[in-house]
């Protein structure tokens, strides 16, 4: 697909799902069939695997590849956001790993978050800039409508041992190093309850693509502050990832139920409205070019006579 493709009308949009550490495919997605995007901000992580799951057009991605070789901070999140607005998703699902900062948060629990502190200091966070302004809201970072329609899914599916919890803040680290204890009780002082190292970068890069983004994430340990347990490992982590995996496939069938019923309107569906601040005819071009897939709507396709 090429750099000048435009997304589909919002009635015929799709649902995104990235998957992040451990969660390579979906369980039950058919009518599989896999594409390569080109994009102007650089090559995605993977193919991207469109199928469709409870009746539901879906479009998957593994963030980290399939064999899981990039870095939190080497995925390329513009390519990866740009890409899957250009087939058409609207709303985006990121289920990923994180450490818990709260002893009621145990390994293989699951967040639903609705706050984010930023902590990275690596990686591009916006479509925007080379000649063009624009400023959208992240005061409600995840969407709160498609939140509630996932955490309603990962209830009625939860198996058993496991707890969903509804809110609270995920700060997001750089990486790929681990807490060290006096990072992991800042952290904790500050109010948050989750810490990982991807979903705020993706947040971001959602808004301004005016794709809704929720967040299903998976507790693999206590992060380093909890003073009964051990040190974050790689064989922990792998471990509760692999439990959480399984109980993914029923909550995503889950959610593309309720979502096969009514799709939430979301605010991000018209984040760039008010956010533009560059008159378009004071753009460069090139950047015009760049940025035409996410402004066609407000400012008209460059492909237009």
């Amino acid at each position: 697909m090429s750099a000048s493709a435009h997304p589909a009308p919002l009635e015929n949009a799709r649902v995104g799902v990235i998957g992040g550490s451990g969660l390579y495919a979906i369980d039950g997605l058919s009518e599989v069939k896999e594409v390569q995007i080109d994009t102007p901000f650089g090559t995605p992580s993977d193919q991207f695997r469109l199928g469709r799951l409870n009746g539901v057009d879906v479009v998957f991605l593994a963030r980290h590849g399939r064999q899981h070789h990039l870095l939190p901070s080497e995925v390329p999140y513009r390519a990866n956001v740009w890409a899957l607005r250009s087939l058409g998703v609207r709303w985006l699902v990121s289920v990923s790993a994180v450490g818990s900062l709260r002893e009621h948060l145990r390994p293989r629990d699951m967040v639903v978050p609705s706050q984010f502190i930023d902590r990275t200091m690596q990686r591009p966070q916006s479509f925007f800039g080379d000649g063009c302004v624009a400023h959208v809201s992240l005061a409600e970072p995840f969407c709160q409508r498609l939140s509630e329609c996932l955490a309603r899914a990962a209830e009625a599916q939860m198996p058993a041992g496991h707890h969903l919890h509804r809110g609270g803040t995920y700060l997001c680290m750089e990486g790929p190093a681990f807490s060290t204890r006096a990072e992991s009780e800042l952290y904790r002082s500050w109010g948050c309850d989750v810490i990982g190292m991807t979903n705020h970068t993706e947040a971001r890069l959602a808004r301004e693509a005016e794709i809704a983004y929720a967040s299903l994430s998976m507790v693999t340990d206590f992060d380093c502050w909890h003073n009964d347990h051990d040190a974050v490992s790689v064989e922990m982590v792998v471990g509760n990832l692999r439990a959480n995996a399984m109980a993914t496939g029923p909550i995503l069938q889950q959610l593309m139920e309720s979502l096969r019923e009514s799709f939430p309107e979301s605010v991000a569906h018209t984040a760039l409205k008010d956010a533009l601040m560059t008159a378009p005819q004071a753009v460069p071009q090139e950047t015009r070019r760049k940025l035409d897939l996410l402004t066609a709507p407000y400012w008209g396709s460059l492909g237009e006579s």
